[in-house]
């Protein structure tokens, strides 16, 4: 009942009846005018079933449960920074060791980005000819040595885990 007085109303405003007599004119240009002030309470039957559903979708949304589960955590994304064709081993290295731990990760081929390549030597505190190089989101790993270190200190684990 509360839908359809408002459509009623919003009709009433709305309509171009009497438009031409300025005691009727004026109080309905008044009343569209607050009535888009407080956000169109008033409106069509259609809009306001449109805006019913959406608010139920959006309930919905918000009740539903995580896309993880309670024992599962989001993972930081794992970047390892290189160039192609060089230091070839020490890349294989870093990504079966990152495959042994079960994480997911990039292989970024910077060589021909000099900017990102800036970047991550700046980051990283080294060497063009020092790469690859181990990021964990924003938080530089380094090189492999430096990856199995923070690897058996638990380190990465904590890193990757957000923790």
């Amino acid at each position: 009942m509360f839908v359809r007085l408002r459509d009623a109303l919003f009709r009433a405003i709305e309509s171009p009846t009497g438009d031409s007599l300025a005691p009727v004119r004026i109080p309905k240009d008044l009343a569209r005018r607050l009535n888009v002030t407080l956000g169109s309470p008033l409106a069509t039957r259609e809009e306001l079933a449109r805006r019913s559903d959406a608010a139920a979708r959006l309930r919905d949304l918000r009740s539903a449960p995580k896309a993880t589960s309670a024992g599962e955590s989001v993972r930081a994304p794992i970047l390892v920074y290189c160039e192609s064709n060089r230091n070839v081993r020490e890349l294989t290295r870093i990504e079966e060791l990152l495959a042994a731990k079960g994480y997911a990760f990039k292989r970024l081929d910077i060589g021909d980005d000099e900017a990102t390549l800036d970047f991550v030597l700046r980051k990283a505190g080294c060497e063009r000819d020092e790469l690859p190089v181990v990021f964990v989101a924003d938080r530089v790993v380094g090189r492999y040595d430096a990856l199995v270190s923070s690897d058996v200190s638990g380190e990465l684990a904590r890193f990757v885990n957000g923790a």
